[in-house]
């Protein structure tokens, strides 16, 4: 099977690049470009590609955006990143969007392509460093159940910012969406960090994995 590849990053060297590299490999062909979350939806309907290199930094929404948008549009195509951001927050907030892989730029042309046909047969590829980071993530949850939280300390408001936040979406984005002012949103979030006993959004990322409240 070819594998229909859709190239997603503002930078035109970085797709030009790529498709330097991928246009060597006889099971994958390059059907589309796009520099932007807008092109990248509006490309993907058009020409419904397997698999969508999606980077991170856009210039209109966020790639972990763009993801969550195609995903619910187009649930079969697989997505992988190719970004600069190796930081946990950003790792688990595109698991989160539906990502089925991850790479940083600076990995190996093989590191790549490997992600691409692990994605394009269903399954997930992660680089080995930021793999550690779940692994890392699983054994800090197998703490006692005295020293673990449940959401039962939440109100049914804070329940619904936690899953915004959790998504990735802004504070003003989350007032827009609940009819409440920017404020009242980051009160909400600092009650749940407490609460949770959380000091990082990303932090509360795998938080909302681990109990169900979005999925990896």
């Amino acid at each position: 099977m070819t594998i229909r590849l859709l190239l997603v990053d503002d930078h035109a060297v970085v797709r030009s690049g790529l498709k330097m590299l991928l246009s060597g490999q006889k099971e994958m062909e390059i059907v589309g470009e796009a520099a932007s979350a807008h092109e990248a939806l509006t490309e993907t309907a058009r020409v419904q590609p397997n698999v969508i290199l999606m980077d991170i930094g856009l210039p209109d929404k966020t790639g972990i955006e763009a993801t969550r948008e195609i995903k619910a549009k187009f649930p079969d195509v697989k997505i992988v990143a190719l970004t600069i951001h190796e930081d946990e927050e950003y790792f688990f907030q595109m698991l989160a969007a539906g990502a089925s892989g991850y790479v940083p730029k600076r990995a190996a042309p093989d590191e790549l392509i490997t992600a691409i046909n692990a994605a394009a047969e269903g399954e997930v590829y992660l680089y080995p460093s930021l793999a550690k980071l779940l692994v890392r993530d699983y054994l800090s949850a197998e703490r006692p159940a005295e020293e673990k939280i449940n959401l039962d300390g939440l109100t049914d408001r804070e329940h619904e910012v936690l899953t915004h936040l959790a998504e990735g979406v802004s504070n003003d984005e989350i007032a827009a969406a609940l009819v409440i002012s920017p404020k009242t949103v980051e009160r909400h979030r600092e009650n749940i960090m407490r609460k949770l006993n959380l000091h990082s959004r990303s932090e509360l990322v795998r938080y909302a994995i681990r109990k169900g409240i979005i999925k990896a």
